[in-house]
């Protein structure tokens, strides 16, 4: 199975220009699955809630989620996007899966970070794990990967690929996703983008490195932290099957689920 990311520049508040530029990526890629950045339709620091309307599409409706299934479906490739979704008076921060034959998905994200809370409201659904490519590939959106109960969920779920469309803007999300990968024995795909962005979180950075790693914690690709570019790796779906580590404990046969219990019964206080 051949996967791919694409790391590009959006820019905020041009979903027109945004939209182009992916088409271009997505026509000229050869894969079976590609990941994209999260609100790769929109940008990310926004200044006013007008901004967000403005940019925000409907999930059904929607120009991005249109092309995304053409291209979809026209070159039987399956994939995931992060797009400001807009329902009603209500915005998300959420990620459209898309399987060969234009089916649509959405995720929407449950750890808001930062200004995103003042934007977006937070999902009320656990991350999905859906058939795409002939791939169980499950989904989280950028700082969601701080939590690895939503890995672990994946993982229990028989997900053999977690996507993870990101706006990072630390240099932590790459190394924690290795362990991601590895500590459930799936693969991971991120896809972040790049360059800077001014408004009402200030002056960020977005330092690209997106990558491909594997259930062993390797990475056969990833990205600089300045240029727009895809990448296309050739992977084992069966790898993510062996459960074990390092040829020898099966890792969720070891599991002690009962001693698990508080992580459910905390409640944050």
């Amino acid at each position: 199975m051949r996967v791919a990311y694409i790391q590009f520049h959006p820019t905020l508040n041009n979903p027109e220009r945004n939209r182009s530029r992916l088409e271009q990526f997505l026509t000229a890629v050869t894969a079976d699955l590609v990941v994209m950045p999260e609100l790769a339709n929109a940008g990310y620091n926004f200044s006013s809630m007008q901004e967000v309307f403005s940019t925000a599409e409907d999930a059904e409706k929607g120009a991005t989620i249109a092309m995304w299934r053409d291209i979809a479906r026209q070159k039987r490739m399956a994939v995931v996007g992060g797009f400001a979704e807009r329902q009603g008076d209500t915005c998300y921060n959420s990620a459209a899966l898309i399987d060969r034959e234009g089916n649509v998905h959405i995720y929407r994200k449950l750890h808001l970070f930062g200004e995103e809370s003042r934007w977006f409201s937070a999902g009320d659904e656990p991350p999905p794990v859906m058939t795409l490519a002939g791939a169980q590939v499950g989904v989280f959106i950028c700082f969601d990967w701080a939590f690895p109960e939503m890995a672990r969920i994946l993982a229990l779920k028989n997900a053999e690929i977690i996507c993870h469309p990101s706006n990072v803007v630390t240099r932590f999300p790459p190394q924690a996703m290795v362990v991601r990968g590895v500590e459930n024995r799936v693969f991971t795909i991120t896809a972040n983008r790049i360059g800077r962005e001014e408004g009402a979180a200030g002056n960020l950075y977005f330092p690209g490195t997106s990558q491909v790693t594997t259930p062993d914690g390797e990475v056969p690709a990833r990205a600089g932290e300045t240029g727009e570019e895809t990448a296309v790796v050739e992977i084992q779906l069966s790898r993510a099957h062996d459960k074990r580590l390092a040829g020898y404990t099966d890792l969720f046969a070891s599991r002690v689920p009962e001693m698990y219990t508080d992580l459910a019964d905390h409640t944050n206080s």
